[in-house]
């Protein structure tokens, strides 16, 4: 991990390179490095020398030209700049004419193998300095690989798993010299676990390659220029055609000798040669930018309102008592059928889940488990082809949930995929599936994303409802005009209860601790709340059912303890809540509350109060997590964190 530029074309590679990483600095790292190409005398010879053949075609059905060894790297050498820290670091260590050249590969890091520093910071090169690569994901059998080139002689100078593929591809050309894509493809069918890399040889300074298996890596098809990266954040800026590598698969970009014109092909790692159709990233530059908005996450708070009329536009409408999820509608008889459903996630996903299970088995009455992505496969889950798998992925990368899809349909389970980004992984290996349509979340702390998965959840679970009639219909219109509502009501939240909650973040942003507590559809809200404040603020935070306070959590409470309690009135459970805030109060306890607009029980014994619209009981989550969000983002920003990218977290998590 974690972000992956690489560029070939007429352009300056550096200025490219390290505006692709800017653009990707939101995934996290905690280094970043890059590699060009130079000429350092006798180049163009070079170059013409090392094509002998190219296709007249240019396009992904095109073969790399035959090439013979050449001298190239007598004309070509690599120049690599790394940096510990921010891009801004690498960008201050770039001089103009050490980083000159029109094709190169760059890369922010987190640390899998090794701490953060210069050294481990990639691209890593072979010995011989005449190869460089970058690489998200994890090698699993480095222990065996490291070992075997030390054996050869090799010196490996770094912590890292992607040295060792460097030495492992200039190891394959040296027991017998091939083209640069047959070693690369070679090379990798002995490498275990998760790869997104690209390639440079300066013996081949005509040719770049790109290659995966379980990090997504794009292909980004310009005006004779190409840009493979790890996130399409990094492409818009250049082009919006762009074509997706699927596990497996290698691109091969490379200038013909005959026309002079870049050209790519792919083909998979059994070098079996494919044809990929180029597709329209639904992306602008607007939306990955922060306008006025001091962070990233306070422009994705704000625009919730808007994110949840664009996951129901077209699947509600006003006067109907109809959901239409164009995505699922044709599966519907196979979900019905399911004894269970099963749902995996990771992270604020996984509580969009939990969320999930209570409306799912609350509206439709279908049993529901809720399982976390990175335990499924290892406890061996007993799967019958009658389940159906829900998996619940912003990004559609997620590793585990990716992992816990496979397994799924191995055992001949249904597999449904709710995420954000088109063309992701998941969204191309499900069955079936629903796109949120909350637009890119730049902000590693998510919040619109959390929101438009908690919607499709409940969409679904009243499409399921209606469906199996465990509603009347009356019943469902008037659910479905309680959820075209939300957003008026979000934007309620978000005009009137800002100055309260900046006032309350104020006072409590020195706590050590925060408590969270809810009960039935708000317990899921209450660990979103306390995920927030802990990613963001680096402030400890857990989140409980009310009433297993009393079981534990209870001994905590002091006077230096600040307690949210979500408690709108209209829980069926709501007496309880009162009772376990005056189990708080009694102990010292500072109670923060969240309840509806109209509620004055509490406003003379809590210390903060709170207060959202009236809304269904099932849509309170959806209302009650703002102010959580808000509390926040506001703490963090007071304290002076990185709240867009909080330290050691990753937006996309591609390794397990």
């Amino acid at each position: 991990m974690c972000g992956i530029v690489a560029y070939f074309g007429p352009a300056q590679a550096k200025d490219i390179l390290l505006a692709g990483l800017m653009r990707l600095e939101y995934r996290g790292y905690d280094s970043a490095g890059l590699a060009v190409m130079q000429e350092t005398g006798g180049g163009a010879a070079a170059a013409a020398a090392a094509a002998v053949a190219s296709p007249s075609a240019a396009d992904s059905s095109a073969a790399p030209p035959k090439r013979r060894r050449t001298n190239a790297a007598a004309g070509h050498r690599i120049s690599v700049v790394k940096s510990a820290g921010k891009v801004s670091n690498l960008s201050l260590a770039c001089n103009s004419d050490a980083s000159a050249g029109t094709m190169g590969i760059a890369h922010t890091r987190w640390a899998t193998h090794g701490p953060p520093n210069d050294i481990n910071a990639h691209p890593h090169v072979s010995m011989d300095g005449t190869l460089a690569v970058v690489h998200n994901g994890i090698v699993e059998n480095f222990a065996a690989l490291k070992s075997e080139l030390l054996r050869k002689g090799y010196v490996i100078k770094s912590d890292t798993d992607t040295e060792l593929i460097a030495h492992l591809i200039a190891d394959v050309r040296k027991q017998k010299w091939m083209p640069l894509d047959e070693a690369v493809r070679q090379a990798m069918t002995q490498v275990h676990g998760a790869y997104g890399i690209a390639v440079i040889s300066s013996d081949e300074p005509g040719m770049l390659i790109g290659a995966r298996k379980g990090s997504p890596l794009i292909l980004g098809v310009g005006s004779d220029e190409y840009i493979l990266a790890s996130d399409a954040a990094a492409v818009i800026e250049r082009t919006k055609n762009v074509t997706y590598l699927e596990d497996g698969e290698m691109a091969i970009i490379f200038r013909g000798a005959e026309t002079g014109e870049l050209q790519y092909t792919i083909k998979t790692v059994d070098n079996v040669q494919l044809c990929r159709e180029v597709q329209q990233l639904e992306l602008s530059l607007q939306e990955i930018q922060k306008g006025s908005h001091k962070h990233f996450m306070l422009k994705e708070i704000m625009e919730q309102p808007e994110v949840l009329e664009n996951c129901m536009r077209g699947r509600l409408k006003v006067d109907e008592t109809t959901i239409n999820m164009a995505g699922i509608s044709a599966q519907l008889p196979r979900i019905l059928e399911a004894h269970r459903i099963i749902i995996v996630a990771c992270g604020t996903s996984w509580h969009a889940g939990l969320l999930g299970e209570y409306l799912i088995e609350t509206l439709a009455r279908i049993p529901v488990e809720v399982e976390y992505a990175s335990e499924f496969r290892y406890r061996k889950p007993i799967l019958y082809k009658e389940d159906v798998m829900i998996a619940i992925s912003q990004s559609g990368e997620t590793a585990d949930t990716l992992a816990a899809v496979h397994l799924a349909k191995l055992n001949g389970c249904f597999c449904l995929g709710v995420c954000n980004t088109v063309g992701s992984s998941i969204a191309r290996e499900t069955d079936a599936g629903v796109y949120l349509h909350a637009g890119p979340e730049i902000g590693v702390a998510s919040t619109k994303a959390f929101t438009a998965q908690v919607l499709t959840m409940t969409m679904i679970a009243l499409r399921l409802a209606a469906e199996r009639k465990a509603l009347s219909e009356e019943e469902l219109g008037k659910k479905i005009q309680a959820m075209l509502a939300l957003p008026a009501l979000m934007r309620s939240v978000l005009d009137n209860q800002q100055e309260t909650i900046y006032s309350m973040a104020r006072t409590y942003r020195y706590a050590s601790n925060f408590l969270y507590l809810g009960r039935g559809f708000n317990f899921p809200v209450a660990l979103e709340g306390a995920l927030k404040l802990k990613e963001i603020s680096y402030i400890h935070a857990e989140g409980y059912p009310a009433a297993e306070m009393k079981h534990g959590p209870i001994a905590l409470i002091d006077q230096f303890m600040p307690v949210v309690v979500i408690a709108p009135r209209s829980d069926p459970n709501y007496l309880k809540l009162q009772s376990n805030i005056q189990e708080v109060l009694a102990r010292g306890g500072a109670v923060i509350a969240i309840t509806e607009e109209g509620n004055a029980d509490l406003d003379a014994t809590c210390e903060c109060v709170i207060k959202v619209p009236k809304t269904e009981e099932f849509l309170t989550p959806l209302l009650a997590v703002v102010p959580l969000q808000l509390m926040a983002y506001y703490i963090a920003d007071m304290r002076r964190c990185n709240v867009d990218q909080p330290r050691n977290l990753a937006k996309s998590v591609t390794v397990e």
